[in-house]
């Protein structure tokens, strides 16, 4: 199904053409369409299956680790970069396409040693300059001062909430472009979740965020644009406040008043 992509390819910094993705014999994503904006956030909602999920990991060549995965189409970043161009230096584009997982994933280090590991696989840092780094990253998500005075404790030792702030600082430490989360509140109390929420919020100024959520409440509260799937197909996209109060789709209509998924 046609949908109009949200915004124009000139403002994208991900632009979209159809995509086809097959694991095996399952085609899983069908001709899916769509820029995404700079420093905006995108929710990716849809029923469990539709896609949205093997959709978020084309945008980081996280599929290449499912052997048979198929993938047809163009995925352009910053205008001029093919994602799916055998020759990419994939572990650049990862850092320039950062992944906040659905189960906070802290290392087993110290919470310091979380931060800095990511800066120091992309080159030799200084002491001086990882120090501020790991700093700048703690107090952009708002850790910094529950953690100052024990850095050398285990990242594994913080709460769920902590431990996803964590988990998005070590992103945005190796300078990223654009963020992409797959359900990063759904194993998270409702106080973390508001945290992590509000946090998105804050990103955008400097980010491009990607998020999947089965939340509705959650994507109409923090997303500028929202793209609705149903088994492969983006159904449709356009902006959040339209499609929660007047979406063009029967079906998207159906899947937001909770007729179905």
């Amino acid at each position: 199904m046609e949908t109009q992509p949200q915004g124009n390819e000139d403002q994208a910094i991900l632009a979209l053409e159809k995509v086809n993705l097959h694991y095996g014999d399952k085609h899983v994503l069908q001709n899916v369409t769509m820029n995404i904006a700079a420093h905006s956030i995108t929710a990716l909602i849809g029923p469990s299956g539709c896609g949205k999920s093997t959709l978020l990991r084309c945008l980081n060549r996280m599929n290449d680790l499912i052997e048979t995965t198929r993938i047809e189409g163009s995925i352009k970043y910053a205008h001029s970069i093919e994602i799916n161009d055998k020759h990419l230096d994939v572990t650049e584009l990862r850092r320039k396409i950062g992944m906040v997982f659905q189960k906070p994933n802290p290392f087993p280090k110290s919470i310091y040693e979380n931060i800095a590991y990511g800066i120091r696989i992309v080159g030799r840092t200084p002491k001086s300059e990882l120090d501020d780094r790991v700093e700048d990253a703690l107090k952009k998500v708002g850790l910094w001062k529950e953690v100052s005075d024990r850095m050398k404790d285990s990242g594994m030792a913080l709460s769920g909430g902590q431990a996803q702030r964590l988990c998005i600082a070590r992103t945005i430490a190796t300078k990223p472009d654009i963020i992409l989360m797959d359900e990063p509140t759904s194993a998270l109390d409702p106080m973390s979740t508001a945290t992590i929420e509000e946090l998105t919020l804050e990103l955008k100024e400097n980010y491009t965020v990607v998020i999947v959520t089965h939340n509705m409440q959650q994507a109409a509260r923090i997303s500028d644009a929202t793209a609705f799937f149903y088994l492969g197909e983006l159904i449709e996209y356009n902006p959040t406040k339209l499609m929660f109060t007047r979406p063009e789709q029967k079906r998207t209509e159906d899947y937001i008043t909770g007729r179905f998924g």
